[in-house]
């Protein structure tokens, strides 16, 4: 050590506690510290929206929604008819009974979406454990899936209600821990309600209105078409009953789950007081996979409808998963933006109508061409509006807007399409061959998520995503193909003339 050396190392030690050397002097003379100056505000990155931006947003754009809906819907109620079914009152009482027990199951389904991911994230459970509580949320529903329509012969439709609430209602409870393993059983028993709500309630109906009251077979579909829109209400409504209770009481992200509760017994309490019990015959389960597989494999639009429906769907379940971390870091309203998205399906909808009514004539199949196009364009707007350092959340809140509208063209021209292609024999064991690969493929995006990093794993899998619905594109393009001159898929002309010769 040279001499220079020493001598610093003398004065530096000889300095009381609290001051520092002024090495600039050449007499070494001791300073009182002070704090470093601050440093300057850093620069917003490019695109990242600060403040109250989003949240502004996220209203503007639900009122503007809702806005929309209304307007479309009185003037819509306004131009129609009234009809048979409609008038007739023993028949209305049935709806009415009917109704008042599945829309409590649905509002409380609906009032659990919006803090779902939020929840589990003020746990502070990372982004890859998230995604693992989101697999098995997936894997349980197509397991239960499978053999839910057995269970429900063998049960009883009544009983399978009832036994929905108290699985769904166990689910609810399993939020109130913080411990990883009750939350995955929580997310099991989500899985099995899942499969009874969509398949319990509405079998109830169809034998009800078939066989106990004698309805005419042609006016399900109205109730169902009823049911999809006041489906839509209640999920507007839950989301914003879900921001009330967690954001503006302040009681915290469990709360939707704690105030879906009563309404799960409600349910079970409606079903056991106004519903009769009914049973059906039992097919067995291996029949009715054998005789989906040979369907679907027999028929080539029944194989391309499929593909479209497992591209399509597991896209969307990869979106659920994905759009509160990327917009809830930025201050989004979650119960909001919840509303606004379902305000978005629901003008789809209403579109839907709107484009195959008297006036337009539009065909399904034009508006599921539509509907996949409309989501590649949101997901190629996704990937460079979720860029790691220049992230846009108004930009990626319109491309999820977007998203859901397309959701609302594709589920009618879906389920109108799936009715005409498939026979009504096959159907059950059609649709679990179609759930098959659509969750394998959303649970394979989940994974991939949970194996990279949080920024640059969210823009990939938009990537990934996008390249998946460019895939369902060619789909639709040869499903388009083969169905051109089959008048069998088209909506029956209004004016009575004959079909067109293709679409």
């Amino acid at each position: 050590m040279s001499g220079g050396q020493q001598v610093s190392k003398i004065r530096r030690s000889e300095c009381p506690q609290g001051a520092a050397d002024d090495r600039n002097k050449n007499n070494y003379r001791c300073q009182p510290w002070a704090p470093p100056a601050p440093a300057p505000p850093a620069a917003p990155e490019r695109g990242v929206v600060r403040g109250p931006t989003m949240l502004v947003t996220a209203y503007l754009a639900f009122l503007g929604l809702l806005a929309s809906c209304l307007g479309l819907e009185l003037s819509r109620c306004r131009a129609k008819p009234p009809g048979r079914a409609c008038s007739n009152p023993s028949f209305l009482q049935f709806q009415l009974d009917f109704y008042q027990v599945y829309f409590l199951a649905l509002a409380a389904d609906w009032l659990q979406a919006p803090y779902l991911y939020k929840l589990y994230q003020h746990y502070h459970f990372l982004e890859g454990q998230i995604a693992i509580l989101y697999v098995c949320g997936l894997a349980s529903t197509v397991l239960f899936g499978l053999v839910a329509s057995s269970l429900v012969d063998w049960l009883g439709r009544k009983k399978s209600c009832v036994l929905f609430s108290l699985t769904y209602s166990l689910c609810c409870l399993t939020k109130l821990s913080q411990d990883y393993f009750v939350l995955l059983v929580g997310r099991a028993l989500g899985g099995l309600s899942t499969a009874l709500l969509f398949s319990a309630f509405e079998a109830w109906y169809i034998h009800e209105h078939l066989e106990r009251h004698d309805f005419p077979a042609e006016w399900i579909p109205a109730t169902f078409a009823r049911v999809a829109f006041w489906n839509h209400v209640l999920a507007v409504v839950a989301g914003v009953a879900a921001e009330a209770v967690a954001s503006w009481m302040g009681l915290g992200p469990v709360a939707p789950f704690v105030v879906a509760i009563p309404l799960l017994a409600l349910t079970g309490a409606s079903a056991l007081r106004n519903w009769g019990e009914n049973y059906d015959r039992q097919r067995a389960f291996s029949r009715t996979c054998a005789g989906g597989l040979r369907c679907l494999l027999s028929d080539r639009r029944v194989l391309l409808l499929g593909t479209i429906q497992a591209l399509f769907e597991s896209v969307i379940f990869i979106f659920v998963f994905l759009w509160t971390p990327v917009l809830d870091p930025h201050g989004a309203p979650l119960g909001i933006v919840f509303s606004s998205f379902m305000a978005a399906s629901l003008l789809g909808s209403s579109l839907y109508r709107i484009a195959t009514s008297k006036r337009y004539h539009l065909q399904p199949m034009h508006l599921l061409s539509l509907a996949v196009l409309i989501v590649v364009f949101s997901l190629f707007m996704l990937t460079f509006s979720t860029s790691p350092g220049q992230e846009s959340p108004v930009e990626s809140f319109i491309a999820f807007l977007l998203i859901e509208l397309a959701c609302g063209l594709y589920f009618p021209s879906m389920s109108f399409l799936r009715r005409k292609v498939i026979p009504e024999t096959e159907q059950a064991g059609v649709l679990n061959w179609f759930r098959v690969p659509l969750h394998l493929l959303a649970c394979l995006g989940l994974l991939v998520l949970h194996d990279s990093d949080r920024k640059t794993g969210t823009r990939n899998m938009f990537s990934i995503c996008s390249a998946v619905m460019v895939m369902a594109l060619l789909a639709v393009v040869g499903l388009f193909t083969v169905v051109r001159h089959d008048a069998e898929l088209r909506v029956p002309s209004p004016t009575g003339e004959p079909y067109a010769p293709e679409l």
